[in-house]
This record gives structure tokens, C-alpha cells and sequence, in this order.
């Protein structure tokens, strides 16, 4: 039996919804996207690497930039949401593993000889951290519209060319219009997706 408040599950989950559009007259403070990372960085990770990385587009300037890398069917969803979140992975994550796990000394070693390693890893974790930027502002009264039709090298030769960072995803952040709701798709039963040995 959960101990959670059942708003609290509604609003994370069995309510929550995908937005293609946001109220225009809502803004999203830059103290709420802080906090957002504040709430969304406790998420475990493999040997709690990190590798998110999180551009917020608020501004027309920074919008405008991002747009042309924007599938057609998606560019109004990004104009009508007040930040988009570029999430992204650092492939170099492994540098910050000296100050993330000090109690691997070697963690550091572990990747940054094997490439593969580094970005599956990377891949992997990074994925995770895109699923608790979504829960996370959800919780914290947000509503996300998640996207991935967009150009991934257009965005990092747009934004990261200095970095390095590798776009994955888009999350549009907002108050959602309930307008823009489809209706609700279904999801598998218990039986059909999962199984107890």
C-alpha cells in the first residue's frame, strides 16, 4: 500500500499529460527552473555520473535560434511554450567523476579510455535524467510537453559547438492549455508488460 499522497501520484503520473501548447499569460521563473534541477539532480545514475546537461530556452533570441532545428509539425508547441529545455549528455562526463564519486578513484579510468563504455553510459544515464527532469517539474506544478522531432546535430552545432554536449530530447515547460491535450492513449496491463518470478 503507497504511503503517497494520491494527488501526488496523479499529479506525476496518473493524471499527467503531454502539452502541445501552454498558457500564453503563465511564465515559468528562472528560480522554478532552478529549482527544477535542484529536485531533478538527486536521480540516481550509474556510479552517479551525471551526464545531463540542461540548456532552458526562455528568450525570443534563443528561440528563434533553436526553431529552424525544429520539425514543422513541433515549432508552434516550442512558440507557444514559455522554456524549452534542451536536454543534452556531456560525453566527457567522466571528467567530474573525481568530485562525483570520490570513493571510486578510479572511476575516472573506467571511461575516459573506452569509448564505448563512456557513451552507453552516458546514453543510458542521460535517459534516466530526462525521465526526472519530466517527474520533477510535473511535480513542482509544471506540465511538459517531451519531443524528440528535432535535428540533434543542427541544436549542438547551434548551442554546443564550444561544449561538446549532444542534444536528446526537448521538453517544452510550461502551464499546460488544456486545449492542447489529445485524448488519452492506453497503456499495457500488468500482464502484458511486466512479469514476477
Amino acid at each position: 500500500m503507497s504511503t503517497v499522497n494520491d494527488g501526488v501520484l496523479d499529479r506525476a503520473f496518473r493524471q499527467a499529460r503531454t502539452f502541445n501548447r501552454f498558457l500564453a499569460n503563465k511564465p515559468v521563473s528562472d528560480a522554478t527552473l532552478q529549482e527544477l534541477y535542484d529536485l531533478l539532480k538527486w536521480g540516481p545514475t550509474a556510479v552517479n555520473c551525471q551526464p545531463g546537461r540542461y540548456l532552458f530556452i526562455k528568450s525570443q533570441e534563443a528561440r528563434a535560434r533553436l526553431l529552424p532545428a525544429v520539425a514543422q509539425g513541433n515549432q508552434e508547441k516550442v512558440n507557444s511554450a514559455p522554456v524549452t529545455a534542451i536536454v543534452a549528455i556531456d560525453p566527457r562526463f567522466y571528467e567530474q567523476l573525481p568530485l562525483l564519486i570520490p570513493v571510486m578513484p578510479t572511476a575516472r579510468e573506467m571511461f575516459s579510455g573506452n569509448a564505448t563504455a563512456a557513451n552507453d553510459t552516458a546514453q543510458l544515464s542521460g535517459a534516466l535524467q530526462a525521465g526526472y527532469l519530466i517527474l520533477a517539474a510535473r511535480l513542482l506544478g509544471l506540465d511538459c510537453g517531451p519531443m524528440t522531432g528535432f535535428e540533434a546535430d543542427k541544436v549542438n552545432a547551434e548551442f554546443f559547438a564550444k561544449s561538446g554536449w549532444r542534444a536528446m530530447l526537448l521538453v517544452n515547460l510550461g502551464y499546460g492549455d488544456p486545449a492542447g491535450v489529445y485524448p488519452r492513449n492506453p497503456r499495457l496491463e500488468f500482464d502484458a508488460a511486466a512479469r514476477i518470478l
